[in-house]
């Protein structure tokens, strides 16, 4: 009988659903997404995650064993209650996600199903330590620079939570002139510094096409992240010891040769022989990745 997993992903502009076989494959149509947004709520996310996984569940497979719920979500987290105290969506602190997903879920099914919550940072390094980038690295961080930076922590093949289910949670450390990552290197921000150099477009996607099309201050904004996240890696991989680091997420796509620009910052910045030689490469599993690793958290 074929295993599967429930996988929600929560992040700070949507939060999707599918179902992940024990092989890592999606469920061909079980994915759905639904909007959030800073000014989600408690009750607008209740409406999200009975409609996505009402979707997921309608997939499931003749005779498959669904062995429980994964969730991934931005945080920062309480892993030890299942609740979230995002920053990207305020208005939802506090929210019992873990409980909600598991009711919801069992209500469907007619049955309790087991749930699994972490942040989505961790998700992501255990799926790229899984099927992804990070197969070969002994100890890996995997980040995500979109609307908001995150990471986690792969060592031997375990995903390590920390204390409170946070650990990697890099978005929050501070940088230059006591800004947080997040507040330099995220794609809302890397859009707000440029227009304070006087550009003219509105996101991240636009930053993406002046910059192909050689605008300086576009070119500048993401020059800017790139280095902000380098010289944030550096650190981590003088603190951990790290080894390799894959970076997903929306921003990361804003340039071809982001990656590149992030490797260089943090060989320039890093303490010792043993940092500068930790190797930074692209998530290996492309938008799919939270999910697989939402899914990693019950089938791993």
């Amino acid at each position: 009988m074929n295993r599967f997993a429930l996988a929600v992903d929560v992040g700070g502009t949507k939060m999707e659903a599918a179902l992940v076989a024990d092989d890592g494959t999606l469920v061909r149509g079980s994915r759905s997404r639904r909007a959030t947004g800073r000014d989600a709520t408690p009750a607008s996310l209740d409406d999200a995650i009975a409609t996505v996984i009402a979707h997921a569940l309608s997939r499931l497979p003749d005779a498959a064993e669904l062995v429980g719920a994964g969730i991934g979500s931005a945080g920062p987290i309480d892993r030890n209650v299942g609740q979230i105290l995002p920053v990207n969506m305020p208005a939802a602190r506090g929210y019992g996600l873990a409980g909600a997903v598991r009711a919801t879920a069992s209500g469907i099914l007619g049955r309790g199903l087991p749930t699994v919550f972490g942040h989505d940072g961790g998700a992501l390094a255990l799926a790229e330590s899984w099927l992804g980038a990070t197969k070969d690295a002994r100890s890996s961080l995997a980040i995500v620079v979109s609307t908001g930076v995150g990471g986690g922590f792969v060592v031997n093949g375990a995903y390590i939570p920390g204390a409170s289910g946070n650990a990697g949670h890099l978005g929050q450390v501070r940088r230059e002139g006591g800004l947080t990552l997040e507040e330099i290197a995220s794609g809302p921000a890397s859009a707000a510094w440029a227009q304070q150099q006087g550009w003219s477009g509105a996101t991240g996607e636009d930053l993406a096409r002046d910059s192909a099309a050689g605008d300086a201050i576009a070119r500048a904004a993401i020059e800017r992240s790139a280095r902000a996240v380098g010289e944030a890696l550096a650190d981590a991989a003088t603190l951990v010891d790290l080894d390799m680091v894959a970076i997903g997420g929306g921003f990361s796509q804003v340039s071809a040769d982001y990656i590149d620009l992030v490797q260089q910052a943090l060989t320039a910045s890093a303490a010792h022989e043993y940092s500068r030689r930790t190797r930074v490469v692209r998530s290996g599993l492309g938008d799919e990745g939270p999910l697989i690793g939402a899914a990693a958290f019950v089938l791993r």
